[in-house]
């Protein structure tokens, strides 16, 4: 019954109608006038995306890392000299004694024997300490409770004991310090089954990975940059998250490339960059691979990038006899030997004790010229 009084409605005579009707309102809006409304809805939403990104020094990086975990867990605590009422000898924790109180932020005698040792019991006990050393170096102290107290716990009791303790300050060289303040620790701690070692370089690294070594079960050793701290990068909305979280154990692709893939760490990545920009004007174009983590190693990016690059040049700070390139070149060899279509070359500090001299600690520090060089060597061009 209703087919039939539609039938006898629309009538062919309407339905043209109807459909030129249709066609007439449809078109008041441009194809093109839908396609601008697009764009600029688009460029509203990414503008809010823009401006919800923040440029934060590494410092500031840090200091809201540490905020927010100490906030988030009442078992976190941060210890070491000078962290609390000073404010840390590089203003890292300002504003968190006032905040937290001496319970959560401690003040801690020049023995950094005594309060890695204590961090390390503290751990065990259930606690979560974030140990400050004012400097790497000063970890020589305390080298005993930061392998013997703390990575082989967990191993030598069955699985039963976990020591969830972050051991975190400025490593490597910084400038005019002189020998005994400036060595990198990368390969002494990367070594070491039981510990987790990281070194980020930039803000969203050093919230990303710190957050996660302070979540985790593990010994963790972090090896920030003094000359670092000062840097400005900018954080995503995504890294501002509280709950942002990098994972230990992965390295990160800082620039794509495919000629050759230059690795480093920490500050040093800053100078890879650098460089790839100098040799891309000359034709060369070279994959950085930042790598976050020491410990463990992520040899698996690292593979796949010498199967696209074919050569390989690793940058480190510190020395280069059983350095963290001795152990990279040793890993390529044993799981990427049939890629390479040239040595790998390492670029290290000079292998002497840190001078104090400004000429000489020129020299024996890495400068963006030797990565360049040694890149040219690699793809053999002069």
């Amino acid at each position: 019954m209703m087919n039939a009084i539609v039938k006898k409605v629309i009538t062919p005579q309407v339905a043209s109608q109807l459909r030129s009707s249709f066609v007439r309102s449809y078109s008041t809006v441009a194809p093109k006038e839908i396609y601008q409304q697009q764009q600029q809805q688009r460029c509203t939403w990414l503008n809010k995306e823009e401006r919800r990104k923040k440029k934060v020094t590494v410092r500031e990086a840090i200091n809201s890392a540490l905020e927010e975990e100490i906030e988030r867990d009442e078992r976190v605590f941060l210890m070491g000299e000078e962290v609390a009422q000073y404010n840390g000898a590089y203003k890292i924790s300002k504003g968190l004694w006032d905040k937290f109180g001496s319970k959560r932020i401690v003040d801690t005698p020049i023995t950094e024997i005594g309060f890695a040792g204590i961090g390390a019991g503290a751990a065990m006990s259930g606690l979560r300490p974030i140990v400050e050393f004012m400097t790497w170096n000063f970890s020589l102290q305390a080298i005993d409770h930061i392998i013997n107290s703390s990575a082989k716990t967990h191993y030598m009791s069955g699985g039963t004991v976990f020591n969830p303790i972050v051991f975190r300050g400025p490593n490597g060289p910084p400038t005019s310090v002189g020998a005994q303040h400036s060595q990198c620790f990368a390969a002494w701690y990367g070594q070491i089954p039981g510990l987790k070692v990281i070194a980020p370089w930039s803000a969203e690294d050093h919230r990303g990975l710190l957050k996660a070594a302070i979540r985790d079960d593990n010994p963790v050793v972090c090896l920030e940059s003094e000359i670092l701290y000062n840097y400005k990068f900018t954080l995503s909305p995504e890294s501002q998250d509280k709950d942002f979280l990098l994972p230990i154990g992965k390295a990160k692709v800082e620039r794509q490339g495919s000629d050759v893939t230059i690795v480093a760490f920490s500050r040093i990545v800053t100078q890879c960059l650098e460089a790839a920009e100098i040799l891309a004007k000359e034709g060369i174009n070279c994959e950085v691979i930042n790598l976050r983590s020491i410990r463990p190693l992520d040899t698996e990016t690292l593979v796949k990038s010498i199967q696209k690059t074919n050569r390989m040049v690793t940058v480190e700070e510190g020395w280069a006899q059983h350095g963290v390139g001795s152990e990279i070149a040793a890993q390529m060899v044993e799981n990427a030997f049939d890629y390479l279509d040239a040595p790998i070359e390492r670029v290290c500090g000079a292998d002497v004790p840190m001078p104090y001299a400004k000429n000489l600690e020129d020299n024996a520090m890495v400068q963006t010229q030797n990565i360049v060089n040694a890149v040219k060597r690699v793809v053999a061009r002069k």
